[in-house]
Order: C-alpha cells, then structure tokens, then sequence
C-alpha cells in the first residue's frame, strides 16, 4: 500500500485504485471480526464486490463502540482517540508499526504540496506536544511534521488540556515579525480563537511577513466561541496579517488515515474552497436515504474511501454534509443523524 501512495504522490494518476481496494476489503473482510459481520448483514462480501463503490462502508460513529481492526490485541501498539471530553465515549483507531508507516506515507505528500513552500522558516503550533497529548492523531500529524522540518524552528505553544499558551504564542509571533521571519501558524479553529481573543484584550495585532500563511482545522467542540469560518478567516487576516490566500483548511479525522485540504500556498484558490483528498482516497457524496452518489451541486453525506486505512476499515461513512463539485467537494455542516441507512438516515441540517 505504501508503493501504490508513493507512486500517486509521484504520479496523481496512477493506476491500480480499484484493484487495491477491492484487495484491502478482501483481507479486512478476513481479519476484522466487527466490519465482516456489519458487511454480512448487508449480505456483501469479497465475493459479491466488484467495484470500489460497493465496498460496505462502516459510520465513524461505529469506531465508538467496536474495535474495528484487523490487529490482535498483543499488536495494537498505537491508539487514537477522537477529540472530546473525558467523559465522552470517543473513537479508537488501533495502529501497530506497519500500518502507522502507511499512515506516515500517507500524510506527508499531501501536506508538503498544500502547507510547505519555501518561504516559511519558522512553524508555530497552536497544539500540544505529543508527550502531552499521545492519542490524538492531528497531534501526531503535527509532530511528524515538526520532525520533518526539524531545519526550521518550530514551537509548540499548548498543554495536554490544548489550552493556548497566549504568551508563548506572542513572544514567538513578534520576535517572527521584528527578524522579518515568514511563519506557518497551524491550529485548531478554537486555538486560533483564544489567540486572537488575547490579541483583542491587549489591543494587540502583527503584521506577519508577507510570505505567513495558517492552516486552520477542527471545530469548535465547546472549547471556544463560534465563529463563522469566513469571519474567523478574516479576524486571522486582521489581527496577524496573514491573507486569505494563505490560510489553508484541513479536513481529517482520528478515523481516518488520509487528510483532504482546500486550497495550496501559491496558487489562487477560487469560492467556493473546495476540499480535495490525495488520489489514493475517494470522496463521495451521497444521498443519505440511497447511499447513492447525489448529482453534481447537490448535497449528501461525505463518504471516504481511504487506502491508507489500512488495518481498520478503508470505507467511512461520516457525519459530515458536503456539496458535491466536479472537482471536490464543499464541507457543509454536520448531519443530524439518526440511524443510517438501512435504519433510515437522517434529518440534515447546517452548522
């Protein structure tokens, strides 16, 4: 699987998708007890599965309530669980050292061609280190990425509760601004609004080298105020000085493997910001009653397959609603689910 993500990282185009799919249903169908019986309870197996479409997909919600791995127990070496509070019952990916080096190979490409150019010497990251915060993936994305770009001086500027160091965050911020260093601010967009709530309290801003840019994640989660993401947008611009060009959504989850963005550093990214994965995951968005694929500019339900899954299950389901366009899709808002289909799905509605 590592091969086939390198050489779509080399080649967008590359063939063998389908194959390797149809392949990886086959051994999870095998070794993952929990998806083979959700499958057989829709009566599809390996055998009767002849396109990546019709591989059973499983709803993120189920990683709450079953171990959907293809490990045993003796191998689970690494666990990530959702974001939430303690006292939430959250999701678990299992991952042992294979297949948390398919989730390394997976990420990396992705992120270097949308988040890393050139210009940005310093990284600031409005998240945990991973000794404080072990089990969430999105902080294991962020160190591998630190680790990556070990040259340039990254800061890591929250505790294990992601509670913002604003001062930490300041003093990095202006020392970037007064060396005339360009800075990539990577948070969470409730990180993002306790750092600018404490800019607005001391009547603070920056005007960050021209060449800054953000990534901005997640929700909200009751960690913050909400804000709409276009205000959010333009609160980063006003109070950093970073330009809407240069802000760059992430969309992930513990989930998943793969991570899609909206846009690339350098390049014009039109409305609407569509998000896009790397080749060797699909997005699909369906009608929630059908699971079917929705005509282009409707909205559905965001469903992924992702090849880089590989000791779980590589099709989700996911809560998400999203607008379906011909070359990505637009996230909409969470879905009100009930059940799923099977189990009639849901009312839809917007954030």
């Amino acid at each position: 699987m590592s091969a086939f993500i390198q050489r779509c990282a080399d080649d967008p185009h590359a063939a063998g998708f389908d194959e390797l799919a149809l392949g990886l249903f086959a051994f999870q169908f095998a070794r993952n007890a929990p998806y083979a019986n959700l499958c057989r309870a829709e009566n599809l197996t390996p055998e009767t599965v002849a396109n990546w479409r019709d591989i059973p997909t499983v709803q993120t919600r189920a990683f709450k309530s079953l171990d959907l791995t293809v490990l045993p127990e003796a191998d689970r070496e690494t666990l990530f669980r959702s974001s939430g509070t303690t006292q939430a019952v959250r999701s678990r990916h299992f991952h042992c050292a294979k297949t948390l080096a398919v989730y390394h190979t997976s990420l990396w490409p992705w992120f270097v061609g949308h988040l890393v150019d050139e210009s940005a010497n310093r990284l600031l990251f409005l998240f945990p280190d991973l000794d404080q915060a072990p089990e969430s993936s999105l902080v294991h994305m962020m160190d591998t990425a630190a680790k990556r770009l070990a040259k340039r001086e990254c800061c890591f500027a929250a505790d294990g509760q992601w509670q913002i160091d604003s001062q930490v965050a300041v003093d990095f911020l202006h020392d970037c601004a007064t060396q005339n260093e360009p800075v990539t601010i990577l948070g969470t967009a409730f990180s993002f609004v306790h750092l600018l709530d404490h800019l607005n309290a001391d009547a603070m801003d920056f005007q960050l080298p021209s060449s800054s840019a953000a990534m901005e994640t997640g929700g909200y989660k009751g960690r913050s105020r909400e804000m709409p993401k276009a205000e959010l947008h333009r609160a980063i611009t006003a109070k950093l000085g970073v330009p809407s060009s240069r802000i760059i959504c992430e969309y992930g989850m513990c989930e998943l493997s793969s991570q899609a963005y909206d846009g690339k550093l350098g390049q014009a990214n039109a409305a609407p910001r569509l998000f896009r994965f790397p080749p060797w995951a699909r997005a699909r968005v369906v009608s929630p009653e059908t699971l079917a694929d929705v005509e282009l500019g409707q909205s559905g339900l965001l469903q992924v397959v992702d090849l880089a899954n590989a000791g779980s299950a590589l099709s989700l389901q996911t809560e998400d609603l999203a607008k379906r366009h011909a070359d990505g899709f637009e996230l909409l808002g969470r879905a009100e689910l009930a059940e799923s289909r099977g189990c009639s799905l849901m009312n839809l509605s917007h954030d």
